[in-house]
């Protein structure tokens, strides 16, 4: 296989991340029975690729655009013990490439930049049912933390 490249994003990328989020969102729908149906946009593409708060990534082979992600510098919560926490995002690589390790590679660059940044903890979020993902970032080295739980409510009484 050709090589592997990651590069930061620029705006001319903005149609291939939309098209990246969409496949993430349709990778979660069997996960969540709360979102929406139709496209949706979990993050304002846009800002995230021009702030200076992100490194935004794709991968590409032979100059084609094959995945994404993104860090964000995020303030940590106050009773924890370190300040600034990465938070991974839009975490994404076309299904022909995966397996190949791309989203390492996606990874690598994500975790050099926080380096960089001096950011103390990276953080992600993914559903526990999506048992390859969550595959995937435990061999990253994450590990799970906390899971959020919820109810819907009827409330048309």
């Amino acid at each position: 296989m050709t090589p592997i490249t990651v590069r930061r994003a620029t705006s001319a990328d903005l149609d291939a991340i939309l098209r990246f989020q969409q496949g993430v969102v349709d990778a979660e729908r069997p996960y969540d029975s709360t979102l929406k149906d139709g496209a949706i946009r979990y993050y304002d593409l846009e800002q995230l690729v021009n702030s200076e708060q992100v490194h935004f990534v794709i991968a590409e082979v032979d100059g084609v655009a094959i995945g994404c992600g993104f860090a964000r510098i995020d303030t940590a919560k106050p009773y924890v013990k370190h300040d600034r926490v990465g938070y991974l995002g839009l975490m994404y690589v076309e299904p022909a490439y995966r397996g190949r390790g791309v989203n390492s590679a996606v990874m690598v660059e994500l975790k050099r930049w926080c380096r960089v940044q001096r950011v103390g903890e990276l953080r992600l979020e993914v559903y526990p049912g999506n048992a390859s993902a969550v595959k995937a970032y435990e061999k990253a080295g994450f590990m799970p933390q906390m899971l959020e739980m919820r109810m819907p409510l009827d409330c048309s009484d």
